[in-house]
């Protein structure tokens, strides 16, 4: 699903939500993507990537523009699931990719070509302590990224859901425990961490929450852990998971509703400003600004009318 945003457009009170509505890109009768997709990314370029291409965990590839392989694993026990994409001190273009299943993350560098092919792979960082990772964010000014991961079981606990660092050298550290955590992002001008967690009670999904911390970008510490915003109260939609996360460069924080076939849209204040239905998915993965000039919203996930099949 595409949209367009006009980013100074939306309003700033959950009574004024805009109601926004999503264009399908990629059906399910032309995707090259499975049901897993996942992990939407953006280069320099504008153009999006994400996880599952060919029906495979360990490949990504790439959305807009032509569907092709961006990655294939060299384990074939990997399961890459979130992208990101930076550029280094010295100007050159980065990718780093999330592996779930083997608890590390990949950096891909030395970019060549029109066709986007990374000539350098190597594991940038690994922990057997992480959870998985799920998900990835960046803060691009320290080389520095953040993970968040999850144990999924019927009955969750502080300890199914993670929070690590990854400094510039690919030194590991966690930041905290707390249920399940899914999505993360780091604000544009860096002070600010949000990452989801939600809960589990004999089986059924009872809480899904967004927290913020004040985020020291250099060091990588989080501190001033609050409540950004809390589904069951705000919209009585605790049991829809939280997925991928991300903000615009207005700060506005967009959330996918796995389940519901919306993404929310909150302003830096937590205000609800906007819902965008993807008419197309149900279960919303993953999402990414891309275009030419970095306001076209693209959304991942699962195809409404094909489960097996990916569609964006």
């Amino acid at each position: 699903m595409k949209v367009t945003l006009a980013l100074a457009l939306l309003g700033a009170s959950v009574f004024a939500a805009d109601e926004l509505t999503a264009t399908p890109l990629i059906s399910s009768s032309n995707t090259k993507f499975g049901s897993a997709i996942e992990g939407a990314g953006v280069d320099k370029a504008g153009v999006i990537y994400a996880t599952n291409f060919g029906d495979e965990l360990t490949q990504a590839g790439q959305v807009t523009g032509s569907q092709s392989l961006l990655y294939q694993a060299a384990n074939t026990t990997a399961y890459v699931n979130g992208i990101r994409f930076n550029i280094d001190s010295s100007g050159a273009e980065e990718a780093y990719i999330a592996d779930a299943a083997l608890h590390r993350v990949y950096r891909l560098t030395d970019r060549q070509g029109a066709d986007g092919a990374f000539g350098s792979n190597s594991v940038f960082c690994q922990d057997e302590g992480i959870l998985q990772p799920n998900d990835l964010a960046i803060a691009p000014s320290a080389g520095r990224i953040f993970l968040s991961g999850m144990n999924y079981t019927s009955d969750s606990v502080v300890g199914n859901g993670d929070l690590w660092t990854c400094d510039n050298t690919g030194a590991a550290r966690r930041l905290g425990q707390f249920h399940r955590t899914n999505g993360i992002e780091v604000s544009p001008d860096e002070k600010t961490l949000y990452l989801s967690e939600s809960e589990n009670k004999g089986g059924a999904v009872v809480a899904n929450r967004i927290l913020a911390f004040d985020l020291d970008a250099a060091s990588g510490d989080v501190t001033n852990q609050r409540v950004f915003v809390d589904f069951g109260t705000l919209d009585d939609t605790a049991a829809t998971d939280i997925d991928g996360m991300r903000t615009d460069a207005a700060g506005k924080l967009y959330v996918t509703r796995n389940g519901l076939g919306k993404v929310a849209v909150f302003a830096p204040s937590g205000d609800l400003t906007a819902y965008i239905t993807t008419p197309s998915i149900d279960f919303v993965a993953s999402l990414d600004f891309g275009g030419q000039d970095g306001t076209d919203l693209h959304m991942v996930g699962r195809c409404k009318d094909n489960d097996t099949k990916g569609c964006v």
